[in-house]
């Protein structure tokens, strides 16, 4: 990247934990310093400490509210004065075959991984005009393309592939203000994402999964993601990744059944 970011000040969404706090601290190594957003105060102060007060500015903002954005992005542009990207992490998944789903888990999904990206689009894009090489990069999953991630996750699957629709059309209606859009697609990575799962429904998940093969892939760190990002963002002016899928490249058998069902 030779010292490409240095200097430069970006977004990340969901950047408490799992993939948001590994891109937040890529972007830090590599000189840049990070506005970070979550919807809990004690974890996204928690996370900015880690990376230091001069490099970090953590705003407790729920991405599915659009004032509290508008006042969260803004602040963060005044903190360091200025703003050279957004990293639409946030996201959200709740387990369930299609005959379980639970409206307000289905409603949680698409506002907080579709609409939410949206509205931190839109309230980003004011602060990014005129700026020296600006960037978006949303992120997506390899539950949108492919059919061996994990089972009974539809409407997170759905959720992102509308992301990539949207981003797209983005795209094409930035171009005139020479800000880059990149849809980055991770695979799966040890992180605490099934964290506050319904247990039974994880389980039926768990058992379609395992249904559907004997092996997965394995091999991808977080830190392998926050890498990714970092590299799209140091595209030079008039370049961009148009879309980069990051997935591990190690197959294996699947572990035993009780050992992830809590058996035993």
């Amino acid at each position: 990247m030779n010292g490409a970011l240095s200097g430069r000040v970006y977004i990340v969404t969901g950047a408490s934990r799992g993939f948001g706090e590994a891109i937040a601290k890529a972007l830090v190594d590599a000189g840049a310093r990070v506005g970070i957003t979550g919807r809990e105060a004690a974890t996204i102060e928690a996370a900015a400490a880690s990376l230091g007060a001069d490099n970090a500015l953590g705003v407790v903002a729920d991405v599915a509210d659009t004032q509290a954005i508008a006042s969260a992005f803004g602040r963060i542009k005044a903190h360091f004065g200025r703003l050279d990207g957004l990293v639409n992490n946030a996201g959200l998944a709740r387990p369930g075959s299609i005959h379980s789903l639970q409206e307000a888990e289905v409603r949680l999904q698409v506002e907080t991984n579709f609409l939410g990206t949206v509205f931190c689009c839109q309230a980003a894009v004011p602060l990014l005009r005129g700026g020296d090489n600006p960037r978006i990069v949303n992120i997506s999953s390899a539950s949108a393309e492919h059919h061996d991630e994990m089972s009974h996750l539809s409407i997170y699957a759905a959720t992102k592939r509308a992301v990539e629709r949207f981003s797209r059309d983005m795209r094409r209606e930035l171009q005139a203000d020479g800000i880059g859009v990149t849809i980055l697609r991770p695979g799966n990575a040890p992180t605490a994402f099934a964290a506050g799962w319904d247990r039974t429904r994880f389980d039926a998940a768990l058992e379609a999964w395992y249904s559907a093969g004997s092996e997965m892939d394995v091999g991808m760190d977080v830190a392998h993601v926050g890498a990714s990002v970092a590299w799209c963002l140091s595209s030079p002016p008039g370049v961009s990744v148009d879309v980069l899928e990051v997935r591990p490249n190690l197959r294996i058998p699947k572990p035993p059944k009780s050992l992830l069902m809590g058996e035993g």
